[in-house]
């Protein structure tokens, strides 16, 4: 975020000023500090960008004030120290989860704030809902959590403008190229990495419109509406690309690998053409394959399937302004959420960043994952997708995949019933 030289401060300081309403306190002989929360990887990160207290002087950053950066031992270490945050104890920002946002909010420990303008527009409507509960802004998105798909050259594959260009390369070559799959997920499992897959074909756990959740489903027997999760066309699609009769069932036609020991190695092997990848294995692949990332196609060329796509965010704490702090850590969060600010600390981090002009620069890696997420992706909306009765939609992707292509339930049937489920964890948890 922040270049750690005396010139870098001074330009963070007058970013602050420039954007207006915010009155920062003047230097004072007793140190001011906004304390920082943060994981295992962007603690020490974040270290790496401000110092130490000790690295620093008053001012460096903030007039008035040191920016002081406590790292826990991991992410769950963090959750839990949050939970149990007092004003004594707690943080003024804290680099949390989307999902921490809606209980946050609701139990007073997230204060909420508005973005100048000219930062909200680098931004698109999805990740700032991501980080709002009805209606109000939390925090400043960080970069995005998501997957992409990917090709292997080496196999021949080229770049696929349907899902179908896809399952024809690998039924017309398997045999002589040997292929053991056609489609693997390299990264995030059935449910998380899959659902960009599931989402070509036409099912998801809830559709997005304008940053909200479109909450608009068909009754029993009437007309499809545009929130429901599982298209008209999906049993077809499914039918079409992804299965082949199996009496009067149906089962896999070995292009979707959804798991498997040697899924990975085959991949890079040259033994199944595509993949899901995520955004923390960047260096598990070489060029040739990170230059091939995009959104998985749907089955209408210029379609895509969206991936999960949240945002991590550096969040404001109601202890700010208990602790006196509250002006200067938003002029912070500006800065945080800038295009100068994002691309900095991107350097580090190695994120794609989620402000969409500093997403433009950074490795190809990061660039690839960033396009990608702004071209097809929607945020986690935990309190949907926990589920009802413990239908999480966690554990109904795996299994609805096990249950019609490997174990040979009916199709039909099997659909219909996860359709219920999903239209019933989108009533139970649309207000969030």
């Amino acid at each position: 975020m922040f270049s750690i030289s005396k010139k870098g401060a001074g330009a963070v300081a007058a970013f602050a000023v420039l954007l207006g309403g915010v009155a920062l306190a003047p230097a004072q002989a007793a140190d001011k500090v906004i304390t920082i929360w943060a994981d295992e990887t962007r603690g020490p990160n974040l270290i790496e960008v401000f110092g130490t207290l000790d690295d620093q002087d008053v001012g460096d950053f903030i007039p008035g004030y040191k920016i002081k950066v406590v790292a826990s031992a991991n992410f769950d270490a963090l959750k839990a120290s949050f939970d149990t945050a007092t004003v004594a104890s707690g943080p003024d920002i804290v680099y949390g989860a989307n999902d921490w946002v809606a209980a946050g909010a609701q139990n007073g420990k997230l204060a909420a704030f508005t973005l100048p303008s000219t930062i909200k527009s680098d931004f698109t409507a999805n990740q700032l809902g991501d980080l709002s509960y009805k209606g109000k802004l939390y925090g400043v998105p960080l970069d995005v959590n998501n997957t992409a798909m990917v090709y292997n050259p080496a196999t021949g594959a080229t770049k696929p403008a349907k899902f179908g260009d896809m399952v024809d390369f690998y039924l017309s070559n398997r045999t002589a190229k040997g292929f053991t799959g056609g489609l693997c997920i390299l990264g995030g499992g059935t449910s998380w990495g899959g659902m960009a897959i599931y989402s070509a074909l036409g099912l998801q756990p809830y559709r997005m419109t304008s940053g909200k959740v479109d909450t608009k489903l068909s009754k029993p027997g009437k007309a499809a509406a545009s929130g429901d999760p599982i298209s008209a066309a999906f049993l077809q699609n499914m039918k079409t690309y992804a299965l082949e009769p199996d009496g009067a069932n149906w089962k896999s036609n070995g292009f979707l690998q959804f798991w498997g020991d040697n899924c990975s190695q085959d991949f890079k092997d040259g033994k199944i053409p595509f993949g899901i990848i995520g955004n923390w294995q960047k260096t598990e692949y070489t060029a040739p394959v990170v230059a091939t990332i995009q959104p998985i196609p749907g089955v209408v060329a210029g379609t895509y399937g969206s991936a999960f796509g949240s945002v991590s965010g550096a969040l404001l704490t109601s202890f700010a302004n208990a602790h006196g702090n509250l002006a200067a850590s938003k002029a912070l969060l500006n800065y945080v959420a800038s295009r100068g600010g994002q691309k900095e600390y991107q350097k580090i981090e190695g994120r794609p960043a989620a402000n969409g002009f500093a997403a433009k620069y950074g490795t190809p890696f990061q660039k690839g994952m960033a396009k990608s997420a702004a071209l097809a992706s929607i945020p986690q909306v935990g309190n949907i997708l926990k589920g009802t009765g413990g239908n999480s939609w966690w554990d109904l992707a795996g299994n609805y995949w096990y249950r019609v292509a490997i174990n040979g339930e009916n199709l039909t049937t099997t659909t219909n019933n996860l359709n219920v489920l999903l239209k019933a964890n989108i009533v139970a948890g649309a207000n969030f």
